[in-house]
């Protein structure tokens, strides 16, 4: 049995332009261990969108190897849609359909699979089954395009942006069946705009920018290549922060950088940093507004990467 569910390698999408061609993805090599949640991040247009879509089977690579469950697109075709499942980042349904007879008919598309009934009380819509899907709000809309990918009972499930417009509970909720497919033995790709999600629920994470991973570990191990694991935030009034040279030479610092609301500063030892931060802010005459300190954390190991924060990237064209 393949230890791998996925495996790509030189995996490259061109698309034609009237300019030529552009690399959506370029040479991309990547292998997701079965039974393992693997997240898959990056700014928009870095090439992420399209290589799931790739290993969906939704779009053919222009070249490259890609394997899913030990088979291939275009070879195993419907043997690999009876093992996936799939939620899109955004999913429409028929409005005057229920959420019942909505997974009743998924169901339907599987030759086995889970009971539509224990599917909806899994994701939280035991009480909506009744409710016609134009009627639910959008986190209910994404709980049951969630519910729609797991009642196939799938061996790998695809989940794309999961949580998005979910309200705080619900998105724990969906977080504890994530967790859970990974004790089934279930392998979940998924990719998220929230490093705090992937930080908790992936075993490994790749950052994909320029349609290449550029990064790839545990949040844990990516974090460490950081040098440091303290960051401290600070701001003072008028925005007129010291020069970065200067911030750079106190004790500990291992990067500065400018955020929209301050200065960050990563640090080994912040007992140390602080007290010389202070001295400098008071010998330029400038008045903190605000100070913080924090663990260092998947997201900062983002912005060190790619010089900007995931979420940034929302509101910009794919």
């Amino acid at each position: 049995m393949c230890d791998l569910a996925i495996r790509c390698h030189g995996l490259r999408k061109q698309y034609r332009t009237r300019n030529g061609t552009v690399d959506a993805v370029n040479g991309l090599d990547l292998e997701v261990r079965q039974g393992e949640c693997f997240g898959l991040l990056g700014p928009n247009g870095a090439g992420k969108t399209t290589t799931v879509e790739i290993l969906e089977g939704l779009l053919r690579a222009t070249s490259g190897e890609v394997e899913v469950l030990g088979m291939r697109w275009g070879e195993n075709d419907d043997e690999l849609r009876q093992r996936i499942g799939i939620s899109l980042q955004e999913t429409r349904f028929p409005e005057k359909l229920s959420v019942c007879e909505i997974l009743t008919l998924f169901r339907s598309f599987y030759r086995e699979g889970k009971d539509p009934t224990a599917v909806m009380e899994s994701v939280g819509l035991t009480e909506k089954a009744r409710a016609w899907a134009g009627k639910l709000s959008g986190g209910q809309t994404q709980r049951l395009a969630v519910a729609c990918a797991l009642v196939g009972n799938p061996d790998l499930v695809f989940l794309d942006e999961p949580t998005t417009g979910l309200d705080p509970q619900s998105r724990r909720q969906l977080w504890g069946i994530i967790r859970d497919l990974g004790s089934q033995g279930k392998t979940t790709l998924l990719t998220t705009h929230y490093m705090d999600e992937a930080e908790r629920l992936c075993d490994r994470v790749a950052v994909v920018d320029h349609g290449r991973v550029i990064a790839l570990g545990s949040p844990i191990e990516l974090i460490a290549t950081l040098g440091a694991h303290h960051v401290v935030e600070f701001a003072v009034e008028d925005g007129r922060h010291p020069a970065p040279e200067r911030l750079s030479v106190l004790p500990a610092v291992c990067e500065v950088r400018n955020e929209a609301k301050g200065v960050a500063l990563t640090v080994n030892e912040p007992h140390l940093t602080i007290p010389a931060l202070l001295q400098l802010l008071e010998m330029e005459n400038l008045t903190l507004v605000r100070l913080t300190t924090r663990q260092a954390s998947l997201e900062d190991v983002f912005v060190h990467l790619t010089g900007r924060h995931l979420d940034e990237e929302q509101t910009a064209p794919a």
